[in-house]
């Protein structure tokens, strides 16, 4: 049987599944130049600044299997769309909200909007492109997209501010949904499965494993290895072995656990998780080198953060096309040693350096990271039955979530242990017990005393603080190069050469006739 090949339109209507993707990978970093003027004009508490920023990820994290789920239940079209109205209608209420609190439950419900919108842009591309190569181009071209409006977002955010108030950042969301509203209903497939059921349990269940871990690993990176961030991991990691029971258990469940008898789908998920575990490393290292060690504007540090997107453009596809003749495997282990290299490249990065050692490190290691995340993606999407692209997309995305978040707890503690324990030798001797500790928290910190000391000793204290961090930046890019080498070799040995093909076909098959049985229990 001949498989169909996609056409113009179906190109065409992938274009316009990118216009939510990048509104909402925007929004995770939108916000990072609008904090100073929400602050002046809301007077938030330092706990509400932390909840306006995190809220957001938190619900779209914690809602994405079960959204996930919703569209192959409703149809993933229809989800988008509703999506596309909560998201613009949280937009203006964010742009408008007179208080931190509103501005919270605003940011909340575009989290909502945002679960809504991931899962069922990418059912659809499963469901729009049935060939193989033209799939994992499409893909491609999705996770481009991604990381596009991650990097893009401080870039607009910066320039909205520039000439407007901080509600601007908001408000730029809704013309791209509402022109998704009118040309999605032309464009875009409807699919779903009628036999789906939304078992509401374990859509409380996955809340409930999701958003304490997430929590507890943002909190171990933020403050340390205190009880309560424990006490979080612990009540998520027992409503996540309650979720996995559950799941074996119902008759349509949220996350489909024989998908894990396929040879190499359980691998995918954890190559997916050490992928981002590697995005937001490296994204949490180099924001703090270019602002606060080379000394740049915020503004001009988003700007020359855009460069490696160049390059990270065109690797997406290309990875895509050279796996049709070497496998996904290959290719991913090669991404995985090409973004370990990157890591390792940051080593000749110093305090006085130019802008460009970082910058061609930070390429390598953008244009490795996403086309893993490309290839594992369409993997996983590959092994999944039609049927079932919701569920699996919002698995991939989840557990991309995690790795990021891990990301940022285990790299930033590598890099802040390392930090404080350099630059208490390089601080200048004589200095108060109270200013030192100050000064060895955070390089941040120890710009500010030396704002507050002022002449040579401050000059001093900033030079230690600097060098300091450089060297934490060598040894946690070290870590990260080696925890990449893991996931190459994990790629490598775990994954079967294709997700489909001879190899793959009996396990497939299987798997759409269970799903089918699903459907009749159900």
């Amino acid at each position: 049987m001949t498989t169909p090949r996609a056409g113009r339109r179906e190109w065409t209507a992938l274009a316009v599944l990118c216009l939510p993707l990048l509104i909402v990978s925007m929004d995770v970093s939108v916000l990072f130049f609008a904090v100073p003027h929400i602050a002046a004009s809301l007077q938030p508490s330092a706990t509400q600044v932390l909840w306006i920023f995190d809220i957001y990820g938190f619900v779209l994290a914690g809602l994405l299997l079960t959204m996930g789920n919703v569209a192959d239940r409703i149809g993933r079209r229809r989800l988008l769309l509703v999506g596309a109205v909560a998201f613009a209608a949280a937009s203006l209420l964010a742009a408008y909200a007179t208080s931190a609190e509103a501005l919270i439950v605003a940011r909340a419900v575009l989290g909502l909007g945002g679960a809504t919108l991931m899962p069922s842009t990418l059912g659809i591309v499963r469901s729009m492109f049935h060939d193989e190569a033209e799939r994992a181009k499409a893909v491609g071209i999705w996770s481009a997209a991604m990381a596009g409006g991650v990097g893009v977002g401080p870039v607009v955010s910066g320039l909205l501010l520039e000439h407007f108030w901080w509600g601007s950042v908001f408000l730029l969301n809704i013309p791209f949904m509402a022109l998704l509203l009118v040309i999605g209903p032309i464009l875009l497939p409807e699919s779903h499965n009628p036999s789906a059921r939304v078992d509401l349990l374990s859509a409380v269940l996955s809340l409930a494993a999701i958003l304490p871990i997430i929590h507890a690993i943002k909190g171990i990176a933020a403050d340390g290895w205190w009880l309560t961030e424990l006490l979080y991991a612990a009540v998520g990691l027992c409503a996540a072995v309650a979720f996995v029971v559950r799941q074996g258990r119902v008759a349509s469940p949220m996350v489909d656990l024989r998908l894990f008898r396929h040879k190499g789908f359980g691998g995918s998920v954890a190559i997916q998780v050490i992928g981002m575990f590697g995005v937001m490393g490296n994204a949490i290292v180099i924001t703090q080198y270019l602002q606060s060690v080379l000394g740049l504007t915020p503004l001009v540090a988003a700007l020359w953060s855009l460069v490696p997107s160049v390059v990270v453009g065109a690797a997406a596809p290309t990875a895509a096309a050279l796996s049709t003749h070497v496998g996904r495997p290959v290719v991913m282990g090669g991404a995985f040693i090409v973004a370990a290299a990157g890591f390792v490249g940051m080593l000749t990065a110093r305090a006085d350096s130019s802008v460009v050692p970082v910058l061609v490190a930070a390429t390598f290691v953008a244009a490795g990271l996403v086309s893993v995340a490309t290839l594992v993606t369409e993997y996983a999407l590959g092994v999944a039955p039609a049927e079932r692209a919701g569920s699996v997309s919002a698995l991939v995305e989840t557990a991309g979530e995690f790795g990021g978040a891990l990301g940022m707890a285990v790299l930033g503690s590598v890099l802040g242990a390392v930090y404080a324990a350099r630059v208490s030798d390089l601080l200048p001797s004589g200095l108060p017990g109270s200013v030192a500790d100050a000064a060895a928290e955070t390089l941040g910190q120890a710009t500010v005393v030396a704002d507050h000391l002022g002449g040579g000793i401050g000059q001093a204290v900033l030079d230690a603080g600097r060098t300091a961090y450089v060297d934490a930046m060598h040894v946690t890019d070290l870590v990260a190069a080696a925890v990449l080498v893991v996931g190459a070799v994990l790629a490598v040995t775990t994954l079967p050469r294709r997700a489909g093909g001879p190899s793959a076909a009996e396990p497939q098959v299987r798997l759409e006739a269970g799903s089918a049985a699903y459907g009749e229990r159900g």
